[in-house]
């Protein structure tokens, strides 16, 4: 129903990368991708603004996940009716902001999601009970780990049911520990490591919103992080270059 989550259940690495609405985002959700990201917490893009983006990936390989402004009912709601497969929430520090955030996604009885009919690409069903217990199951839900406060409470956040990811923010965890974008020291990589750790004791996936520049992707999934985004415009450009290298000119 979700490939996505089936990704994330097997154990393989999960790499997407961030789109926005003034793209053509169907060259993107076929290139490869597991995951186009929606950013509108640090965009000017609003949530309703990505409709027609989400809808133009209906068929494709990559699943549509937003990342929501803030840990608000409504801004998930609306995301989940544009279509989103998953919700990435932003500055989660306790397991009260977490299940708050899964209440927001899940429909009744897991949760308290308004309902608007059916919305997404989940499948055909037959009865309306099976399409919302399967958006209950298969929606991927994505707390983000930034803040002190969110790695004391590490172990509370990864134990939420519905909980599927540990995002790491690199650049707001790597300012709260003291070592702005300082992303190869010692007390960032510690950080990592608990993170890493108490994912797996929680049989969920840790993952970085993006691998710092500079930094082997491979690093970090050695270290135990399977799902994270990488820029896709260096990745076009150089096969842009390769294919007119090719051509005589």
């Amino acid at each position: 129903m979700n490939a996505i989550k089936d990704a994330i259940k097997s154990g393989r690495t999960v790499v997407g990368t961030t789109a926005t609405p003034n793209i053509d985002v169907s060259i993107l959700a076929d290139a490869g991708y597991d995951f186009l990201l929606f950013d509108t917490q640090h965009s000017a893009w609003e949530i309703k603004q990505l409709q027609p983006s989400i809808q133009t990936m209906r068929g494709k390989q990559a699943a549509p996940l937003v990342r929501v402004a803030a840990n608000q009912a409504y801004q998930m709601c609306f995301a989940l009716d544009a279509g989103a497969r998953g919700i990435v929430v932003p500055m989660v520090n306790t397991r009260a902001e977490a299940e708050a955030a899964v209440r927001a996604c899940r429909y009744f009885p897991l949760g308290n999601r308004s309902n608007a009919g059916v919305r997404g690409e989940w499948g055909e069903f037959k009865n309306y009970r099976d399409y919302l217990d399967t958006v209950n199951n298969e929606l991927v839900i994505v707390p983000m780990i930034e803040t002190n406060q969110s790695l004391e409470n590490l172990d509370a956040i990864a134990s939420v049911p519905g909980v599927d990811v540990l995002l790491i923010g690199p650049s707001d965890l790597s300012i709260e520990l003291g070592v702005p974008l300082d992303y190869q020291c010692d007390i960032y990589q510690r950080a990592l490591d608990k993170i890493a750790a108490t994912a797996a004791k929680h049989g969920i996936t840790a993952a970085m919103y993006f691998i710092p520049p500079g930094m082997d992707p491979n690093f970090f999934v050695q270290k135990g992080f399977k799902f994270f985004t990488m820029p896709w415009g260096p990745w076009a450009k150089a096969g842009i270059q390769n294919g007119l290298s090719g051509i005589k000119r």
